[in-house]
């Protein structure tokens, strides 16, 4: 299987041994009979360990990023929190964009920093600022958002990588606002891809979780293992409704990158609107990279005011199809106001993002449609 939306629908979702059910079971079992002490089934034995519906959405994952193992874990930051645990130890220091996602800092600053992580926060777009934070500390892990939350720059992932790995790092990729339909960064050289499987690969707003894809056997083995002993692992149902995500998550791109196209180029003639960042403007800095490394561009469009913080806030309180809330990446268009919402834990830091500045997730609704309800919110200005 070569295509991405085959592999989407079948790596791992063999029917059903015992009924030929096409869509295979949800196993809410938490334990497994064992033939006599030691002889486990297929290796099933504890739903902590091992679980049919979650090992089938591994498998997924890793046949979409092109990675050789897969992970599923109960949310986005407890996926990144067992990779940085099973790779790093106390003195380490991580390599940062310096507008990553509020969750990400909050967990390897205020979190991991008492273990005795360190990290730099640098503009991942700049090759040579990464190159400098990188030479200078005991660096183990680079950290790229492409294209990032919620300035939506671009940063050129086998360039990044080759930063890293001359320094004797690793290049960790989340890959959530592109998705593995759109960006494939293992090919590019990244070493994991990390995934806050709640959003676009989810896709129905139903389900949180988190996964790591990487190729490394050794590094596999870690990152099991702290699966393994901690236990933060995706529960049968979510992992179940994750699997059927992803097996639309190519018709749905295609989708949300042609409205989020059209809704970023209206935005950009609206008089009270002052930038509009969307990777698929020719005008974006970041547009000729994300142009090479991309399918397309994405659902994700961050949108500024001119009339600053106060307009930014009645705009956000004034649509009737954008939902005001966080998260992205489900089927219904979604408007963040990063500040004081998915970012707020960042907030008088260097990662701090603009008060005028709203996070639009655009949807699959009719694209008129989602504009019409910009219009009338921007018209309360």
């Amino acid at each position: 299987m070569t295509s991405f939306s085959t592999r989407a629908i079948h790596a791992g979702q063999e029917p059903d041994p015992t009924t030929g059910a096409v869509i295979p079971p949800l196993y809410q079992s938490t334990t497994y009979a064992q033939d006599g002490i030691g002889g486990l089934r297929n290796g099933y034995e504890y739903g902590r360990g091992t679980n049919p519906t979650r090992d089938s959405l591994q498998q997924q994952l890793a046949a979409l990023e092109g990675g050789k193992h897969a992970f599923s874990f109960s949310s986005g930051l407890a996926a990144e929190d067992a990779l940085i645990r099973g790779l790093l130890a106390p003195g380490d220091h991580i390599v940062l964009g310096n507008d990553a996602y509020g969750g990400t800092y909050r967990l390897i600053n205020k979190v991991l920093g008492k273990w005795g992580i360190t990290n730099t926060a640098v503009d991942m777009s700049d090759a040579a600022a990464i190159a400098a934070a990188v030479a200078a500390g005991n660096t183990k892990l680079v950290w790229l958002e492409t294209p990032s939350n919620p300035m939506m720059k671009i940063s050129d992932i086998a360039a990044t990588a080759q930063a890293a790995h001359d320094a004797g790092a690793l290049l960790v990729v989340d890959n959530t606002f592109a998705s593995p339909y759109l960006q494939q960064p293992l090919a590019l050289g990244a070493d994991v891809v990390v995934h806050s499987t709640t959003k676009y690969i989810g896709g129905h707003s139903d389900a949180v979780g988190g996964a790591v894809i990487l190729n490394d056997d050794a590094m596999a083995e870690e990152v099991g293992f702290i699966q393994f002993a901690v236990g933060a692992v995706s529960a049968p149902m979510e992992a179940w409704l994750t699997t059927r995500g992803l097996k639309t998550l190519a018709v749905r791109m295609d989708r949300h990158s042609a409205t989020a196209m059209t809704v970023a180029k209206w935005l950009k003639e609206q008089p009270a609107v002052d930038q509009v960042l969307y990777p698929g403007l020719e005008e974006h800095p970041g547009h000729d990279l994300a142009k090479a490394q991309m399918k397309d561009f994405g659902g994700m469009v961050s949108v500024s005011f001119k009339g600053g913080e106060a307009a930014a806030r009645k705009v956000a309180e004034s649509t009737r199809l954008f939902l005001l809330a966080e998260s992205l990446g489900g089927v219904e268009s979604l408007m963040n106001y990063p500040s004081e919402m998915t970012h707020a834990s960042v907030k008088g830091t260097e990662l701090a993002v603009p008060e005028n500045l709203l996070r639009l997730s655009v949807g699959l609704e009719d694209v008129e449609d989602l504009i019409a309800d910009l219009d009338q919110a921007l018209g309360q200005l």
